[in-house]
């Protein structure tokens, strides 16, 4: 899903940076960041990758790494100019509602592309989403070890030129299915989402009528 075209990708809360290092591999940007803000993690990281691909932390080369120790929230996009792709996997929606959250506000005015894929609390990620004005791209819905993924990539960008749709708060096209096996993931993705918000809706902590009301109403 990452095409090319961006001057720098950030690959936050990156862990053991596999997935950045599969964009450098490939040359994906200018510029590919990793980020995390665990100490230990990111020195072992930076010495892998200072390793295997020495001279990709030259100026001198087409693609660059940047290994930053640090919280998400404070990624010093304005410092770097042009087109960002921000992505954000295996944390939870609140979490993640809170990075994208702090991200966009501390740089409003920068051109940036989201690529997330959350844990937990899709919905509380997506009105979030909505309450920024954030547009759609595309978005997808995986199954991996019998688990779920809906993968959701999103952009600031308000050029109404742009085909960009917008975001809905329990998904559009992760339910539209093009082959057997996606429909079955789909199917299979509403009934355990319907059934988590169900409980949670009879144990009366929490109303989430609305939300059961909502995923109720998707049609496959």
């Amino acid at each position: 899903m990452v095409a090319t075209g961006y001057d720098h990708i950030w690959d936050c809360c990156c862990d053991h940076g596999l997935l950045g290092a599969a964009l450098l591999e490939r040359q994906a940007a200018q510029q590919i960041h990793f980020v995390d803000i665990v100490p230990d993690l990111m020195h072992e990281l930076k010495t892998k990758l200072a390793h295997f691909y020495p001279e990709s932390s030259e100026s001198t080369s087409s693609v660059q790494w940047q290994v930053h120790c640090m919280d998400v929230s404070a990624l010093p996009l304005q410092k770097h100019s042009r087109k960002h792709l921000v992505i954000i996997a295996g944390v939870g929606g609140d979490l993640m509602t809170e990075l994208v959250s702090a991200i966009y506000q501390k740089n409003p005015a920068v051109d940036i592309d989201f690529l997330l894929c959350p844990v937990h609390h899709q919905f509380t990620l997506r009105q979030r989403l909505i309450e920024l004005n954030f547009s759609l791209k595309t978005e997808c819905l995986l199954e991996e070890n019998h688990r779920f993924y809906e993968i959701l990539f999103v952009s600031t960008a308000k050029d109404i030129n742009l085909p960009n749709a917008p975001i809905a708060a329990v998904g559009n096209l992760i339910w539209k299915s093009e082959t057997p096996e996606q429909s079955k993931i789909a199917a299979a993705y509403l009934k355990k989402t319907l059934e988590h918000y169900k409980r949670t809706q009879r144990s009366r902590k929490t109303d989430v009528q609305h939300i059961v009301d909502a995923y109720s109403a998707i049609t496959l």
